[in-house]
């Protein structure tokens, strides 16, 4: 199972709309990805709501794509309340991640992709190491928050079938157990 989380709370964001399009793009290599936007989550108390994302998202999930928007050269406070928040062996453990960073400056949060990294590598979540910082991502959509930048596309596309490629489980391939 896939599931984007869209790393930010702030409500209509480009991040979310970022999200929405790499669940489209995904649709398009047949792969079905569910999107975790933290708009609709309250990360700071562990309710009946949050335990139910917990259970019927977070565990079941074994591919997570991260969009985070850079917040002061890091990720947003909600998406590390979301870790601090969760049963981590349970949510987080031995799962696969692929990070995307976007920003409306230059450096397509690379600073956050690489802080993310960290907590995911922490939380003993494999990152993929095409992690894809997308910067001036105010000049790259359209009026109705798509990408329409060509090369940007067509990195996206190269890093979503790179991760899907690396996701899928080569033992079974092999025979091994």
């Amino acid at each position: 199972m896939y599931t984007i989380i869209s790393g930010t709370n702030r409500l209509g964001s480009n991040t979310l709309k970022v999200a929405m399009q790499y669940q489209a793009i995904l649709q398009t290599k047949g792969i079905e990805a569910g999107i975790l936007s933290l708009a609709d989550l309250n990360t700071y108390t562990r309710n009946a709501h949050f335990e139910t994302i917990e259970n019927t998202v977070l565990i079941p999930t074994t591919k997570y794509i991260f969009i985070s928007p850079e917040y002061n050269g890091s990720i947003p406070g909600v998406l590390k309340m979301l870790f601090d928040s969760c049963k981590t062996h349970r949510i987080w453990w031995n799962k696969k991640a692929l990070i995307s960073g976007i920003s409306s400056g230059r450096a397509g949060n690379l600073r956050g992709n690489d802080h993310l990294s960290a907590i995911l590598n922490y939380l003993k979540i494999t990152v993929h190491p095409n992690q894809l910082p997308i910067s001036v991502i105010d000049t790259l959509m359209d009026e109705t928050g798509n990408i329409t930048d060509h090369n940007t596309l067509k990195s996206i596309h190269h890093q979503l079938d790179e991760f899907i490629t690396w996701g899928e489980d080569t033992n079974n391939k092999q025979g091994l157990k």
